[in-house]
């Protein structure tokens, strides 16, 4: 498949909503006068709220607006000439004057009382990549060191004393209560003396965006794990809050002569000093979004995420901006299960009888459960306690239960008929290699993962669902990854390395250089349970004779009988926890840059191997009673097998094939082409096919 066509109706509102608009950021105040940022213009309105008009409407970010002290011109960062520079244009509106002309990127953070911009810019950086503060005026000219060293974000005292700034940017400044190297205080220079103060941090929290107002510092703390605002005296070293909000974080703040203005939850408000109050401000802004009209957009295979493979192969669901979709083989048309504009439906999965769906969803506000039958008609919704964020899914060979893990590093277990979900086991501590996905076993009893031991080397481990038991699989003294299941549930296959540890740090540049290799063993599960590597003899064996067997003709109908009123049982599989470490069985395959396994037909795994200079990861599918690699497919990104282990769906180059796991793939091939027409709204979905 290389691609779809979806006809989307982003309906964002093309008008004002029917009390204030949200999603206002970034304002800046001058008396009585408001000026911030939406939908990437910048807008005006009053000091107490209400109406607004635009100010700016041409192609490109606009952003980071600063009144003058003076009230008659607002500076701002744009990206109208395909790049991001310094403009400013008169406070009642006019044609944008460009004053920056550098090929990086020039951030405004306000005035100097000369009237000159203050902005940030690493054009004088390399090779360290750091950022300082220049000035330009708006008569033009080339910019002037603000004569800091380094400096991200600030903002200089209205006598030209001083300068409040935090020094560094952040790589990740969405990382919410980050304690760690990038937490700065705020640094308060002395331009004459160059004499440095610094706020309190008592939490090691970061403080963000100051402003200079009667002569104090305000600025953002995530002192209480909200941010809020907080203020610094110099002269007496004093330091107060201000903002006590503890659902959403202050976001930006700006100040002028008579009090504060600050962007939080959504909206703006305006902070009293003097009285210590804060008044959410109502402000209606009424646009023509002409980006959001109903449009046709060509979605691209590569585009589609989460993938999941129905239980024989026959169909394919994918996630695209929030919808799943479900997609044939080759009969038969696509079909938007969710059909939820506004909702964000995440990570499809089919259950293992294939007459179930389920994914997560936020339609109520927070993630739950949803189970769905094939075509999409929801069955049950299944509330989460503390929801959060949940990933990767896997269904139960019983069809009783869906294990996932969350956002806080724990794996869950939902009983699907009950509703009722526990956590199963919890890792110790996050790394960007953590690895801790459950994979369930042939019966449908134990799952499977990788959990972080004290050491910092991944160990294999079991959870079995009857008894809440946690079984620990493998010894630690290797870094182990990837759990599979053999199909018939007597081994389960992983990879393990033994030169994983300078890796193991990540964050110390040691851990940089050193390759990794890891092996593929084979875990035998019960005590008295053969390797699958052990040698074998041919051999006659005794058969018994016709005469010791007269009714076997009626035994053989008898058998055929109550297969058809039995439903076959799941074959039961025994995890016997003592000695298992030494029950580890290396298979005869050479230690390389091994990345993962998939589970494939009884006695075979799928081997993923990460090649230098080559793109996409290669998959060998292993013989493990032979102990033969042999080649399946180079150049995937993902690999999803389905619950019979016949069929496995496929993404190399971006294309995305179901194909026999039977044999090697020789080139990825769309398998059938579909064109999706959807109407979205924003109450309900309606498909038209």
């Amino acid at each position: 498949m290389k691609y779809f066509s979806l006809f989307l109706s982003l309906c964002l509102s093309t008008a004002a909503w029917a009390q204030s608009t949200r999603l206002l950021r970034q304002p800046t105040i001058h008396q009585d006068k408001i000026v911030f940022v939406y939908a990437n213009d910048l807008w005006m309105t009053s000091s107490n709220g209400g109406s607004s008009y635009r100010l700016t409407s041409n192609e490109g970010y606009e952003s980071n607006p600063h009144f003058s002290a003076d009230g008659k011109w607002i500076a701002f960062s744009a990206q109208y000439d395909g790049n991001t520079d310094v403009y400013v244009i008169p406070s009642e509106g006019g044609e944008p004057k460009r004053m920056t002309w550098h090929p990086g990127a020039d951030i405004v953070q306000g005035w100097t009382p000369e009237g000159k911009v203050l902005f940030r810019s690493g054009r004088k950086s390399h090779p360290t990549q750091t950022n300082a503060f220049y000035t330009v005026g708006v008569e033009g000219g080339l910019p002037v060191s603000a004569g800091l060293p380094r400096a991200a974000f600030g903002e200089m005292s209205p006598d030209g004393k001083y300068m409040a700034y935090v020094p560094i940017t952040f790589w990740d400044p969405g990382w919410r209560n980050y304690r760690g190297g990038q937490a700065m205080p705020i640094w308060i220079v002395n331009l004459k003396t160059m004499k440095v103060q610094r706020t309190p941090q008592p939490t090691a929290e970061r403080h963000l965006d100051p402003v200079w107002f009667g002569g104090e510092v305000y600025y953002i703390s995530e002192r209480d794990y909200t941010a809020n605002i907080w203020s610094f005296n110099p002269e007496t070293g004093t330091e107060k809050q201000h903002t006590f909000h503890k659902k959403y974080d202050v976001m930006s703040i700006d100040a002028d002569a008579n009090g504060l203005v600050y962007e939080q939850g959504g909206y703006l408000h305006r902070y009293s000093p003097g009285s210590g109050s804060s008044q959410q401000l109502s402000i209606n802004v009424a646009a023509d979004m002409n980006f959001s009209r109903p449009r046709w957009e060509r979605v691209q295979s590569w585009q589609l995420s989460n993938a999941s493979l129905s239980p024989t192969g026959k169909r394919a669901l994918f996630e695209h901006r929030g919808e799943i979709m479900s997609v044939p083989k080759e009969k038969g048309s696509w079909r938007n299960m969710t059909q939820s504009s506004g909702v964000a439906d995440r990570a499809g999965l089919w259950s293992p009888k294939g007459d179930q769906v389920a994914w997560f969803s936020d339609a109520s506000g927070e993630y739950q459960l949803v189970i769905a039958d094939q075509k999409g008609a929801i069955k049950k919704r299944i509330s989460f306690e503390k929801p959060t964020f949940y990933f990767r899914p896997d269904w139960s060979a019983d069809g009783k239960h869906i294990a996932y893990t969350d956002t806080h590093y724990n794996v869950w277990i939902t009983n699907v008929e009950t509703g009722k979900s526990w956590i199963a086991d919890t890792d110790g501590f996050a790394h960007p290699n953590r690895s801790m996905n459950p994979v369930w076993s042939p019966d449908g009893k134990w799952v499977a993962y990788a959990k972080q031991l004290k050491s910092h080397f991944k160990a294999i481990f079991a959870y079995n669902v009857d008894s809440k038991k946690v079984v620990q699989l493998t010894d630690g003294m290797a870094d182990a990854i990837s759990p599979v299941w053999d199909e018939d549930g007597e081994y389960l296959y992983f990879l393990a390395s033994t030169d994983y540890g300078l890796q193991s740090g990540w964050l110390d540049m040691s851990s940089y250089d050193p390759q990794i290799s890891r092996s593929l063993y084979a875990l035998v599960l019960k005590a008295n349970g053969k390797a699958p590597v052990l040698p074998e003899s041919d051999e006659e064996k005794a058969t018994a004779s016709a005469a010791a067997k007269p009714n076997a003709k009626k035994d053989k109908k008898k058998s055929k009988d109550t297969k058809k009123e039995e439903a076959p049982k799941l074959k039961p599989v025994v995890i016997d926890a003592k000695g298992i470490y030494d029950r580890a069985i290396p298979l005869d395959l050479p230690a390389r840059n091994y990345v993962g396994l998939a589970k494939a037909p009884k006695h075979f795994v799928f081997v993923w191997e990460s090649i230098p200079n080559e793109r996409g990861l290669k998959a060998h599918k292993y013989d493990v009673k032979k102990q033969k690699p042999s080649d399946y497919a180079d150049g995937l990104s993902q690999m999803v097998v389905s619950h019979d282990r016949k069929s496995a769906l496929l993404n190399k180059g971006g294309a995305w094939s179901i194909s026999s796991t039977a044999s090697a793939l020789k080139e990825v091939k769309t398998t059938s082409k579909w064109t999706c027409k959807s109407k979205w709204t924003r109450k309900q979905s309606t498909l038209k096919s």
